[in-house]
């Protein structure tokens, strides 16, 4: 996997005191290369904040002796990323010729899985494709269903951000829990025989590919911009909510790029689509990110709370407490804009505003350790603990939604 050379890379962390450091760090990404890991670009970056970059060997003493010369407090998180990235792939294959839950999965092992999904479980799921992506690739859902066929439902997707790959591991690992336990788990099969799910394992597609083959550290997708040599636009940032609100989200070099227009994406535009033609049933939308351990509710784009955010803050609260039972895992919770920082055209506030009141995004594991490098080793855990988070707010959507 000799993807993207990054060899000595390092990541760095910088907990910023004031004002004068935010500034400091600004000046920096202006004139080095700094790859924001968190905040995702460098116009969030503000006093009090904690700021983890990637940084290249080549830069990293420039960089380093202005941050001492300000006497500005950094740890270095990742020594060497181009390590961490071979280092993720620390689950051995049990089975080859088997899909296996604990590990990473490429593209042609994910459409692969949902064939067989389809096949295993012809009863219960099918696969629906709602469109295809910049380059060619089909976008499939996964509908799960129970018995009875007239009923609520919830939309989920993973993986909207090429590089945060535990993102699409958990939603195939719902998928294969949801399958597997149904008429043998209590709550499970009561959930499925109430509730459709519509599954989106992985929504930018071609940036997820990109990742695997050709920069692991990719984020947004792969479409070609007008009068730039930059590629691809945020797909979190390019839905109709709030779209024009943030000036800074319109340089194609960006990660945060919000394309020329809302849905001028393939892949938004399949999704919206999608989740308006089912408007009526859809009764959740849950988004999948990484990483930073939070459970996050509308809205991004503006500091003015949602009329049900009592509501969505106590099923946070109750989400956040489950999930930690396992293994002791802290998750924040909160609107957006407070909790991590004011964002424009997500797809968490576009789903609200439709009309769908029970929105939620998570960003797993971890805190930064390894951030978008998470081994796979955790993938397992990772997903048992979100998996508990999800059933409590499912059931909790089953009992309060019309």
């Amino acid at each position: 996997m000799g993807i993207l050379n990054c060899k000595r890379d390092k990541v760095l962390r910088v907990k910023l005191q004031d004002e004068k450091q935010a500034n400091i760090i600004k000046d920096l990404a202006k004139t080095s290369q700094l790859d924001f890991w968190y905040p995702d670009a460098t116009h969030h970056v503000a006093a009090n904040m904690t700021v983890d970059f990637q940084i290249s060997a080549k830069e990293s003493q420039f960089v380093q002796s202005a941050l001492d010369q300000n006497q500005m407090h950094y740890e270095i998180l990742i020594h060497d990323v181009q390590e961490e990235v071979e280092k993720q792939f620390d689950v051995k294959e049990d089975n080859p010729g088997r899909h296996s839950y604990a590990k990473y999965n490429n593209w042609n092992k994910i459409v692969a899985w949902t064939e067989k999904m389809v096949h295993k479980h012809p009863k219960m799921v099918s696969r629906i494709k709602i469109g295809t992506t910049v380059e060619d690739n089909p976008l499939y859902v996964l509908k799960i269903a129970g018995k009875d066929k007239r009923r609520k439902a919830i939309f989920m997707d993973c993986g909207i951000h090429a590089r945060e790959w535990i993102s699409p591991a958990f939603c195939q690992w719902f998928v294969y829990q949801a399958t597997k336990t149904y008429g043998k788990n209590k709550i499970m099969t009561k959930l499925l025989d109430r509730m459709n799910f519509y599954v989106l394992p992985v929504f930018n597609v071609d940036g997820y590919i990109w990742s695997w083959t050709q920069n692991r550290m990719w984020r947004k997708n792969r479409s070609r911009n007008q009068n730039s040599k930059c590629i691809g636009t945020d797909l979190n940032r390019n839905f109709n909510v709030s779209w024009n609100s943030f000036p800074n989200t319109n340089d194609p070099c960006q990660e945060i790029y919000r394309g020329p227009a809302p849905e001028s994406e393939k892949e938004t535009k399949a999704v919206s689509d999608f989740i308006r033609s089912h408007l009526k049933s859809i009764k959740a939308y849950i988004t999948f990110h990484s990483y930073s351990q939070m459970l996050l509710f509308p809205y991004g784009y503006t500091s003015e709370l949602p009329p049900n955010h009592k509501n969505l803050a106590k099923v946070a609260k109750i989400a956040t407490d489950v999930l930690s039972t396992p293994y002791e895992t802290h998750y924040t919770y909160g609107p957006i804009a407070s909790t991590i920082y004011p964002t424009s055209g997500s797809s968490l506030d576009w789903a609200y505003n439709l009309g769908i009141k029970h929105t939620f995004a998570f960003e797993l594991r971890d805190k930064g350790r390894f951030g978008f490098l998470l081994p796979e080793s955790q993938i397992k855990p990772t997903c048992k603990e979100t998996m508990l988070a999800l059933k409590f707010i499912v059931k909790y959507i089953l009992k309060h939604t019309s």
